[in-house]
């Protein structure tokens, strides 16, 4: 099956090795150009995507439009069975998801119809989930709308992180491509359709996002601190200065503060009262700087008992 491999971040890098070790034949890479990277923009980033692509010799496209006769012609002339995008960055226009033989499939990180669109793991921890999964779809113009060929299913722990969850989901994501590339080639695949009374959406992370509230409960603002870990960092102002926060844990201790004030900071880390209970946060990362235990920020004298954080 000759397949056409459409994707740019780390997430999409597992599905792509699996294709290329299980023997398809990745006829070329479509990912988003690269891109200044640096202080002052001197440097050009590859995509990850681009990066395996390129040790492999595998024929790369970075299209700034995916429009036009000439970019068209480029496609076709890799004459692709099947197209499969990971987490490509754009919306595929409906002649680019059309043109493979097969069709267009897509890696999904939730259990459609739950959580259609840009930011379906982080949304799964901060919406408190038991379980998150993959889902392998067929790609309609519809955001995440098209159906499902295959599922697979995996807990969510309750101390587990944004990335560490997009880390186990992409590996999931590779075996359950496989799984339904086999599928079809065996002609046993079912598609099935999703149940729009039963879709929910997952909302693009913008920065302001990631800003606590500290007058939410400890159980949300836990859930925060671990749906944003590592990026964008779940944060908060201290005399005007943001500082993101790791490793939250809901505190045991008895709090009669109000919410975002400091309440004890030691070196296993910083209790800050919340609306309802407190957490416990174990790193910090101050605007311009590292991230740090928190005992190192204390020890800088970077915060004490009694401050608030806004």
């Amino acid at each position: 099956m000759r397949v056409l491999f459409w994707g740019t971040p780390a997430f999409a890098t597992p599905p792509l090795r699996a294709l290329l070790g299980e023997g398809f034949e990745v006829v070329a890479v479509v990912t988003q150009p690269d891109r200044p990277v640096g202080r002052h923009h001197h440097t050009m980033r590859s995509s990850p995507v681009k990066e395996i692509a390129l040790k492999e010799g595998v024929p790369v496209l970075q299209p700034e439009e995916l429009r036009g006769a000439e970019f068209m012609a480029q496609l076709r002339a890799f004459q692709p069975d099947l197209s499969v995008v990971v987490a490509y960055g754009h919306i595929l226009p409906s002649d680019v998801i059309a043109l493979p033989a097969r069709g267009t499939l897509n890696i999904h990180a939730s259990l459609l119809p739950k959580l259609r669109g840009a930011a379906p793991i982080e949304t799964a921890i901060l919406e408190g989930h038991a379980r998150a999964g993959v889902s392998i779809m067929r790609m309609v113009r519809r955001l995440d709308a098209g159906p499902v060929l295959l599922q697979l299913e995996t807990d969510i722990p309750d101390d587990e992180t944004g990335g560490e969850l997009t880390l186990r989901l992409s590996e999931l994501g590779a075996t359950a491509l496989i799984e339904a590339l086999a599928l079809l080639e065996m002609g046993k695949a079912v598609e099935r359709d999703q149940d729009e009374a039963d879709a929910s959406y997952a909302r693009k992370i913008e920065r302001e996002s990631a800003r606590i509230d500290w007058s939410c409960d400890a159980t949300t603002v836990m859930r925060a601190v671990r749906a944003y870990d590592p990026r964008p960092g779940a944060y908060s102002s201290l005399d005007g200065k943001d500082v993101k926060f790791f490793g939250a844990r809901v505190a045991e201790d008895a709090i009669s503060a109000s919410g975002g004030e400091v309440i004890s900071v030691a070196d296993d880390g910083m209790v800050v009262a919340c609306g309802t209970g407190a957490v416990r946060l174990q790193q910090v990362q101050p605007s311009g700087q590292k991230r740090m235990a928190v005992g190192e920020w204390l020890r800088g004298r970077g915060v004490s008992p009694g401050r608030r954080f806004q």
